[in-house]
């Protein structure tokens, strides 16, 4: 069983390469972010808490998020382990999930704060079927316009460029600090996040000892 934890700032490409890993090595991919996003596409109460802090560009709660997690993990359907990302964000989170799970490996993808500011005011999002696109790298067929629904594009509440800079001071002051914790463990693998998305993928297995990635 792996059990893999896959950290970087916003628009690092952690769901993307997280996704990519999950596709033949039977993994259940966890996002945190994408749950998260799924209850305010259902206008669930938790969906409209968390709707609003997004807005703000701040952070969910620890509480929250723990609950989340825990919710999620007990579900159990991960029976040749697990990738997850978007988590953990801080010291209390780490130490919540160190004393839960066992983990093998961190995955940290390092991107420059121009690069993430490049990357991430480019994203689009479709709010009817969740499709996520870019404008650098996967542009739509039709300008503005979902390629499987045909609904019009937005830029996600959290995606404007006053809360990536909330999203990146946050992640300098209280993320980086848990790779530390993380590192004394000797579970990190740093993994430059700027070249293509499949050359980062191969990078990623390299370091971990896995099958090539064969696309």
């Amino acid at each position: 069983m792996r059990k893999y934890v896959i950290m970087g700032v916003q628009g690092s490409g952690k769901g993307t390469q997280a996704k990519m890993l999950r596709e033949d090595l039977d993994l259940v991919h966890i996002s945190v972010g994408d749950i998260f996003r799924w209850h305010v596409r259902q206008h669930t109460k938790m969906g409209a808490q968390v709707k609003r802090i997004m807005a703000a560009g701040e952070l969910v709660s620890d509480e929250l998020v723990e609950e989340v997690v825990r919710r999620r993990m007990g579900i159990h359907d991960w029976n040749y382990g697990f990738i997850i990302d978007g988590f953990p964000r801080n010291g209390r989170q780490a130490e919540f999930f160190m004393e839960s799970y066992d983990i093998d490996a961190v995955i940290h993808l390092e991107l420059p704060d121009d690069e993430v500011r490049r990357r991430v005011l480019s994203r689009r999002l479709c709010p009817s079927c969740g499709m996520d696109y870019n404008l650098i790298a996967d542009r739509p067929e039709q300008e503005g316009r979902c390629d499987i629904c045909g609904h019009e594009l937005i830029t996600r509440a959290d995606d404007t460029p006053e809360a990536l800079e909330s999203r990146l001071t946050d992640y300098h002051e209280k993320t980086r600090p848990v790779l530390e914790l993380f590192r004394r463990k000797e579970v990190v693998h740093d993994v430059d996040g700027r070249p293509p998305v499949d050359e980062v993928q191969q990078a990623i297995r390299k370091t971990l000892g896995l099958p090539a990635y064969r696309g």
